[in-house]
């Protein structure tokens, strides 16, 4: 990952995937997700493992992700 942004971002590789749900029905899968910063406004800065990088802004309802078998369901 190349970061210039001087935002903190921290590793999620154990997660096989995480999804963002609305109360309006629409919701997003993130597969993969290596590296996470949530900003101050609550909004999520995501890098996948294709290196794609996602935005999610704040407002979500529900979050759910899944560990990959034997990686830890939550890290610091």
């Amino acid at each position: 990952m190349i970061n210039e942004s001087g935002l903190e971002f921290t590793e999620i590789q154990s997660e096989e995937y995480r999804t963002y749900k609305w109360s309006e029905g629409f919701e997003i899968t993130i597969k993969e997700p290596t590296h996470l910063n949530v900003s101050k406004s609550g909004g999520h800065r995501l890098l996948d493992k294709e290196g794609k990088s996602h935005y999610v802004q704040s407002g979500w309802k529900y979050l759910y992700w899944k560990a990959f078998e034997g990686k830890p369901n939550f890290v610091k």
